[in-house]
């Protein structure tokens, strides 16, 4: 009869977020030792990270971290994925996601390579996420991580399911005066998702590529040769209003622009960052 009850699998799933199945073979290879069987369920998860590899992780949660003082902010905005809602809610990935938040900002990594390298309770922070999908059981991925510095910065965290934790992240760096509007600039990121700053921050690559599809739309549309100049013009125009946070419709009024409510302000916005998970 095995050295174990009820109470026990319950603990140690708890403990390690394993599954059923999986616990009640390490408590019986550990002859009901808890101790012992979360070694058996970390050494059997480790041997599987490599069959992992292959597998998506497009679910888990994004958490934020802001450091400083007023006058000199730094905040740092990470992703950490897995396979499943069920485990992007469970305790053990939101506490991993805890520590790896903490790891990041006090290395003071600006971005996943640097993040994974950090160290973390005498190991890395790859290890330690290593460690966890194999008790877990699935692929956990530290996606993306940003850095944002400025007088001020602020962040904003949204849940799309009441459910699980956050799934969009934004962290928005403003002087002092912009900070009074901080706040809803970062709602309006959440929910518009610029990706660029201002116009000057568009490569020239992707300008050029939306003027050549612009133009070649127009003329398959058969609009005038001489039309065409002041047509490509307009739906370049409309690109940046869609793409560049100071030049777009603000979510709270769209009468006017996220630039011209900074402006009113009197502030300037220094940087954002803006994550949603899987995206």
């Amino acid at each position: 009869m095995a050295n174990y009850t009820v109470a026990d699998i319950q603990a140690l799933r708890e403990r390690t977020g394993a599954g059923m199945l999986d616990v009640k073979k390490a408590l019986d290879e550990a002859d009901g030792d808890l101790d012992k069987a979360v070694d058996i369920l970390r050494v059997k998860g480790l041997k599987g990270v490599t069959k992992r590899e292959g597998r998506s992780a497009s679910e888990g949660l994004v958490i934020t971290s802001i450091e400083g003082a007023d006058g000199a902010q730094v905040g740092t905005l990470i992703e950490l994925n897995s396979e499943t809602d069920f485990v992007a809610k469970n305790e053990k990935f939101i506490t991993l996601a805890e520590q790896v938040l903490a790891a990041v900002v006090a290395a003071g990594a600006a971005n996943a390579e640097e993040a994974l390298a950090a160290p973390l309770d005498g190991k890395t922070v790859k290890d330690v996420i290593d460690e966890n999908a194999g008790v877990l059981g699935e692929k956990i991925v530290l996606r993306r991580v940003a850095r944002v510095e400025a007088p001020v910065v602020t962040e904003y965290l949204h849940r799309t399911n009441k459910d699980l934790p956050a799934q969009v992240g934004v962290l928005v760096g403003t002087d002092a005066k912009a900070g009074e509007v901080a706040r809803d600039i970062a709602m309006h990121i959440a929910a518009y998702s610029p990706t660029f700053l201002v116009r000057e921050d568009v490569p020239e690559e992707t300008v050029a590529n939306e003027r050549r599809v612009a133009e070649e739309t127009a003329k398959g549309e058969g609009k005038p040769e001489a039309a065409l100049p002041k047509i490509v013009e307009g739906r370049l125009t409309g690109f940046f209003k869609e793409n560049v946070l100071v030049e777009q419709a603000f979510a709270k009024d769209p009468k006017t622009t996220v630039g011209k409510v900074v402006e009113n302000a009197g502030g300037e916005v220094v940087s954002f960052a803006r994550f949603r998970v899987g995206a």
